[in-house]
């Protein structure tokens, strides 16, 4: 989350388009690249786009324990969910790989404190609320810092970007047309 302030949200239908979009990307200034697990060849494409210099490449839209595990030997560099359950939560802090858990309520905050995570992805940032549920989210948890995505656009990133518990946002509007 510190390495940059956009992460690029990648669904990738052909595996031929992966190498090509991740050197586009990191030669864009974009080198975080998260690959969501929502096609046939999403494992595939991670482990195409690791071979890409100066990309970190993660999977995204991992939902369970053995999802995870399928990433993590595709080569995923870190892993992001939609949500956080414990059975996810403790595979992937016994991995000992980066983790992005979803949350959108103050018992999720708690769920993955409980469990010793301190960053989370806000998701659907947009449709939770917004800027304004985060900052409330983020009054009483001050120790923790978000990623949100769900909602990003070019257009409101900046200001999402401006919180302080912001490292960085998640961007779908940087990727290929569905």
């Amino acid at each position: 989350m510190r390495k940059t302030n956009i992460i690029p949200v990648l669904v990738i239908h052909d595996l031929a388009q992966a190498k090509p979009v991740a050197e586009a990307l990191v030669n864009s200034g974009y080198p975080v690249l998260e690959v969501t697990l929502r096609t046939k060849c999403a494992l595939e494409a991670v482990a195409e786009m690791r071979r890409v210099t100066g990309a970190i490449v993660g999977a995204g839209t991992v939902t369970n324990p053995e999802q995870l595990q399928a990433a993590i030997e595709a080569g995923a560099e870190f892993i992001v969910s939609p949500g956080l359950t414990d059975a996810l939560g403790k595979a992937a802090i016994a991995a000992d790989i980066p983790f992005l858990p979803g949350i959108a309520t103050a018992a999720d905050i708690m769920r993955g404190l409980d469990l010793g995570l301190t960053h989370f992805k806000f998701f659907p940032a947009t449709a939770n609320g917004g800027i304004p549920a985060l900052k409330s989210l983020s009054a009483p948890f001050g120790q923790c810092f978000f990623c949100p995505t769900g909602g990003i656009s070019e257009s409101t990133a900046a200001d999402w970007l401006a919180l302080e518990s912001v490292l960085c946002v998640g961007g779908s509007w940087i990727s290929l047309p569905d």
